[in-house]
């Protein structure tokens, strides 16, 4: 077994939901079916679209899980299988298997009172979206892009748990595309930083952004979140 050399000082961490280790964990017994879960839920936690799905390829073909179940009875293909099977009936995910051009797609959801409703909808032909047959059931296909922690590591810096859960906090306060251009803006300005990136949302929310959004338009008033928790960041 390789030494872990420990991890470092600035990283980015998965929610997980508290209802998991006291409930479900100890109700586990599969390693493989506890490795599938962790890896399925932190993918699902990253996701971005309505509604947040996983498939069976995606996670066929990530290498560090599919490693992770090697050597075991089965092989890694027919325990990933398994594992999904277990965790559905548990009831940890919803399964659906969907038609994309002829071929079956598995897809997971999250097992939540909204993703129930979803999935009827999906079954129903209710809702309609792309990638699919028409008249097939569906679900909705978004262009790949980084999320805001990607995009923030990759153009200004490394993640701390303090920065990470800034960003939460905004993402709840601003529209996802406004997160996404004041790191642009803020790169294209060399001020890579998170108070100068909090700057910019704060004044957009305040006088409107270039794009013609108005203030209104924000999840939140400039005052709230100048009195709020990052007041002392983003203080005129």
């Amino acid at each position: 077994m390789n030494h872990f050399e420990g991890f470092p000082p600035r990283m980015e961490f998965t929610s997980i939901p508290n209802l998991f280790f006291s409930k479900l964990l100890p109700e586990i017994n599969d390693m493989a079916e506890l490795k599938t879960i962790l890896y399925a839920l932190a993918v699902l936690y990253r996701k971005r679209g309505y509604p947040r799905f996983i498939t069976f390829g995606e996670l066929l073909e990530n290498v560090s899980l599919m490693n992770s179940l090697k050597g075991g009875a089965e092989p890694p293909d027919k325990a990933l299988n398994d594992a999904l099977k277990m965790a559905t009936e548990r009831g940890i995910f919803i399964h659906m298997s969907l038609d994309r051009d002829g071929a079956n797609e598995n897809i997971y959801l999250l097992n939540t009172e909204a993703n129930l409703q979803i999935a009827a909808k999906i079954q129903s032909g209710e809702l309609k979206l792309s990638g699919l047959k028409p008249g097939a059931p569906s679900y909705v296909t978004t262009e790949e892009q980084p999320n805001v922690f990607a995009l923030y590591e990759q153009n200004i810096g490394l993640l701390t748990p303090m920065i990470a859960e800034e960003l939460r906090e905004a993402e709840k306060l601003y529209p996802e595309s406004w997160l996404r251009d004041a790191i642009k803006e803020a790169t294209l300005h060399n001020k890579r930083n998170i108070r100068y990136i909090m700057k910019i949302l704060q004044r957009w929310s305040a006088e409107g952004k270039s794009d013609g959004t108005h203030p209104r338009h924000s999840k939140t008033d400039p005052d709230k979140y100048i009195k709020g928790k990052y007041g002392h960041i983003v203080r005129r």
